[in-house]
């Protein structure tokens, strides 16, 4: 089975900006076809990463940014004290490598948690495109604002929710990034441990694992192992503070 999922995500990488299903959450978006030829022609593209491989680490300089084709990565950087504390988990369609354009050197790693694709956009030649090509700036724009965003409502989340909104909210988040990209947004699994989540939202891994026996036991979710099926989402979204829309 890992030779078959190995084939694929290399077939995957022959996609071209043009053709591929994330475009609209990517850099194409809002792009015309000669727009998008002219991405597609700075775009280098790397056999995908193994579980547990850097895309990158902390203090590494800044070459590129890096838009995920497939599988999940998580970002994380390192305390005082040497410990980890996980800033983030990234799915196919997203961006990453922004937490470098400041000091030219990158502020935090890049570990990949299962196979993972990307596409390597060189930044000296993306600087380069985006002052030839205005909608592809915009598009940047709205990335990196996007990225502030994110960062804004991990803040709130760790301190204003109490843990049980905490996991709510990040199940949430993972259910409508796993709609966007056209999968069910009511049954996943889950690329990272519980202990990556625990250390993402602050939390033990002990209030963690009881946190998912409890919404399992209140039928707000079906759980095994790491395979999530949500059965109630209006109260998962009444419990996280998300009006339902």
């Amino acid at each position: 089975m890992a030779n078959q999922d190995q084939v694929i995500e290399l077939s995957n990488l022959k996609v071209s900006c043009h053709a591929c299903t994330l475009a609209e959450l990517c850099l194409p978006r809002g792009l015309d076809e000669t727009e998008i030829e002219r991405l597609d022609g700075i775009v280098e593209r790397h056999r995908p990463l193994p579980r547990g491989e850097h895309l990158f680490r902390m203090g590494d300089s800044f070459r590129s940014l890096y838009a995920m084709r497939s599988g999940s990565i998580k970002t994380y950087t390192s305390t005082e004290d040497g410990n980890e504390q996980i800033l983030g988990f990234h799915l196919p369609g997203e961006l990453l490598g922004l937490d470098g354009l400041e000091k030219e050197s990158h502020a935090c790693a890049a570990v990949a948690l299962e196979s993972a694709a990307v596409c390597e956009l060189p930044f000296t030649r993306l600087e380069e495109l985006c002052r030839i090509l205005p909608g592809l700036q915009r598009q940047m724009m709205r990335l990196i604002g996007k990225e502030v965003v994110t960062e804004h409502a991990m803040l709130l989340l760790l301190g204003k929710k109490n843990a049980e909104e905490r996991l709510a909210s990040l199940l949430l988040s993972l259910s409508a990034r796993f709609k966007q990209r056209g999968f069910s947004e009511r049954e996943f699994n889950l690329s990272m441990s519980r202990q990556d989540i625990a250390n993402y939202l602050g939390l033990t891994v002990e209030t963690v694992s009881r946190l998912f026996t409890r919404f399992q036991g209140d039928d707000l979710l079906s759980v095994q192992r790491r395979h999530i099926r949500i059965q109630d989402m209006d109260r998962l979204r009444s419990m996280a503070g998300i009006c339902a829309s």
